[in-house]
C-alpha cells in the first residue's frame, strides 16, 4: 500500500512539473486539442490533434478523428466562421472542409455506425454537404467557376449518390466551356442509383447528344440517343433526331416511315413531320398518302414551303403527263381524245398555281419555284406573269 501511494505521488509530481508519462502524453494531445478548441484557440487545437493522428496510441481511436473533424468543421461552419476563419487562411480553398470530411469518415470507420462517435457522423456530414453545396452556388452566381466546381465536387464526394451536386458540376463545366468535363459529369449522373429505377432529366440526354454532335462523335451520339429513347420513348426531340439519322442512313425506307409515324403520334401538330412523311411516300410512289400528308401540313401551317411546293409539283406533273400523252397521239386520235386530255391538263396547271404562289411567298428566291411558275403561267396564257418569273430567274444568276 505504501508503494502504491509513492507511485501515485511520483506521477502527480511529474505532471505538475510538466513531465508526463508516454501514455498520458499521448492521450493528453487529444485532451489538449479539445480544451484549446473550447477556448477558441483553434491554432493550438490543430497542432495538438495533428500530433494525435500520427501517434501510435491515438491514431486509431475514433475520438481522435472525430475531434479533428470538429476542429476543421468550426473553420467552415457559417455560425462560427467569422470567429475562426483566420485559422484557415493558410489552407487551400476547400481544404478545411475536405479534412473535416475525411476525419469524420475515419471516425465512422473506426467506431462503426452505432458507436459513440460514429452515430454522430451522418449529421455532421450532412451539414458539411450543405456548406460545400452552398459554396458552389455562391461561386457559380459570381461566375467564379473554379470555386463553384470545388464546392459542388466536395458535396458530391460527401454524398456520392447525390444527383444535384453532380448535375450542378456539369452545369458549371458547361459554363466554363469545359465540355469534356461536362460530358464526364453528365455521364456519371446516368450511372447513379437514383436513375436505375427512373430516367434522368431530359436535359441530361439532350446535352450529351449536343456535345456528341459538336464533337462529331457519331458513335457517342447514337449511344446517347438509344439511351434517351429508352428513357423517353415519346419525346419528340429524340424521335426527330432518330428519324433524321434513320433517313440519312437508308434514304427514307419503311423504317423511316415507321419512325416518323411514331414521331407524329408524339407531336401531332408539327407540320414539318407531315411534309417529310409526304415526301417519303412520294419516293415510294404512294401518291394518295403523300397528298394527304401535304394537305395536312398546309392545314397546320400554310407557310410550310415543302408542302406547298410539293403539292404544286404534283399538279404540275399530272398536267405535264396529260399534255405529253396528247402530244404523242396521231392526228385522228388527237381529234377524238386529245383536246379532252389538254383540258384536264389545264385544270391541273390551274390547280398548281396557288400552291406555287404560296411557296414563292415563303421563299421568294427559290429557283425551282420561279421556274415552275414561269412554265405554268406560259401554259395558261399568262404571258406577262411568265415574263416576270423569267426576269426574276435571270436576276438570280447575276
Amino acid at each position: 500500500m505504501k508503494k502504491s501511494f509513492l507511485t501515485l505521488a511520483v506521477a502527480t509530481a511529474m505532471l505538475a512539473a510538466g513531465l508526463a508519462t508516454p501514455a498520458l502524453a499521448q492521450n493528453s494531445a487529444v485532451t489538449n486539442a479539445i480544451l484549446s478548441q473550447k477556448a477558441g484557440q483553434l491554432d493550438k487545437a490543430l497542432v495538438s490533434i495533428n500530433e494525435a493522428i500520427t501517434n501510435e496510441k491515438t491514431k486509431d481511436k475514433a475520438k481522435t478523428w472525430f475531434t479533428r473533424g470538429d476542429i476543421y468543421y468550426q473553420i467552415v461552419d457559417p455560425s462560427t466562421q467569422a470567429l475562426f476563419a483566420k485559422y484557415g487562411k493558410d489552407l487551400q480553398p476547400g481544404e478545411a472542409l475536405q479534412k473535416a470530411t475525411e476525419s469524420y469518415n475515419k471516425a465512422l470507420q473506426l467506431d462503426g455506425p452505432a458507436g459513440e462517435f460514429g452515430k454522430q457522423v451522418p449529421a455532421r456530414l450532412q451539414n458539411l454537404y450543405g456548406i460545400a453545396f452552398n459554396a458552389g452556388v455562391v461561386g457559380y452566381q459570381a461566375k467564379e467557376y473554379d470555386k463553384a466546381l470545388t464546392g459542388f465536387r466536395q458535396a458530391s464526394q460527401i454524398n456520392p449518390q447525390d444527383t444535384t451536386a453532380i448535375l450542378y458540376s456539369a452545369y458549371t463545366q458547361d459554363a466554363k466551356q469545359d465540355f469534356a468535363g461536362a460530358k464526364a459529369s453528365y455521364t456519371q449522373l446516368l450511372s447513379l442509383d437514383a436513375y436505375k429505377s427512373k430516367p434522368a432529366p431530359v436535359a441530361v440526354y439532350q446535352r450529351l447528344l449536343q456535345i456528341a454532335r459538336e464533337e462529331k462523335n457519331d458513335a457517342d451520339a447514337q449511344k446517347v440517343l438509344s439511351q434517351a429513347l429508352v428513357a423517353y420513348p415519346n419525346n419528340k426531340t429524340f424521335l426527330i433526331e432518330d428519324l433524321n439519322r434513320s433517313m440519312a442512313g437508308n434514304n427514307g425506307g419503311a423504317a423511316a416511315v415507321d419512325k416518323i409515324t411514331k414521331t407524329i403520334a408524339a407531336d401531332p401538330t408539327n407540320a414539318n413531320l407531315y411534309a417529310v412523311r409526304g415526301s417519303l411516300y412520294d419516293q415510294q410512289k404512294k401518291t394518295d398518302l403523300a397528298q394527304a400528308d401535304y394537305k395536312k401540313a398546309i392545314e397546320l401551317d400554310p407557310k410550310n414551303f415543302d408542302a406547298e411546293y410539293n403539292m404544286g409539283i404534283y399538279n404540275f406533273n399530272q398536267a405535264a403527263a396529260l399534255y405529253t400523252k396528247a402530244s404523242k397521239m396521231d392526228l385522228k386520235t388527237y381529234q377524238l381524245k386529245g383536246k379532252a386530255l389538254e383540258t384536264d391538263g389545264k385544270k391541273y396547271f390551274e390547280a398548281s398555281v396557288p400552291y406555287f404562289e404560296k411557296a414563292l411567298e415563303v421563299q421568294p428566291n427559290d429557283p425551282g419555284c420561279l421556274s415552275a411558275l414561269q412554265k405554268v403561267y406560259f401554259r395558261l396564257g399568262r404571258n406577262a406573269d411568265s415574263k416576270k418569273m423569267e426576269d426574276r430567274l435571270q436576276a438570280l444568276k447575276k
